[in-house]
């Protein structure tokens, strides 16, 4: 029964599923061309288009470690997950955790926005296992 108990909690740490409910991946991970100035870059997390006010959600439990404004990033939500995993929501409209709130997977953080310079509604989403980025992509299909 502990045994059980215990992966059951691992499992809702563990980071998986879709941030928003309605939207697809309009950026990749990765290189790419950098959409404000033509050159080379680093993306290091993934874009989101979806409709503004969509809810972003929580991809795991974990506590918020940050909400507010980041330069670049817009309206921003981090979540720690522990293991050495933690989630960046960014470019939101709306924020709807503050920092210290406990979230579980699916809860709704923020909304989808227009922050931080972003023309177009979207949502930026960034993993991170022991302070070094992943790509997300392989952690989108997990349930």
């Amino acid at each position: 029964e502990n045994l059980l108990r215990d992966r059951t909690i691992d499992n809702a740490l563990l980071p998986s599923g879709m941030p928003v409910a309605h939207g697809y991946v309009a950026s990749g991970y990765g290189e790419r061309s950098d959409p404000f100035n033509g050159h080379q870059a680093i993306h290091l997390g993934l874009d989101f288009a979806a409709p503004e006010g969509t809810p972003v959600t929580a991809v795991a439990d974990g506590v918020v470690t940050f909400a507010g404004v980041r330069s670049g990033y817009g309206n921003v939500v981090e979540i720690d997950h522990g293991n050495g995993y933690m989630s960046l929501y960014a470019h939101n409209d709306s924020l709807l955790k503050d920092s210290g709130d406990r979230v579980k997977r699916g809860d709704a953080v923020a909304r989808v926005g227009t922050s931080g310079g972003q023309g177009q509604a979207a949502l930026y989403f960034e993993l991170r296992r022991n302070g070094q980025p992943v790509d997300p992509s392989s952690w989108l299909q997990r349930r």
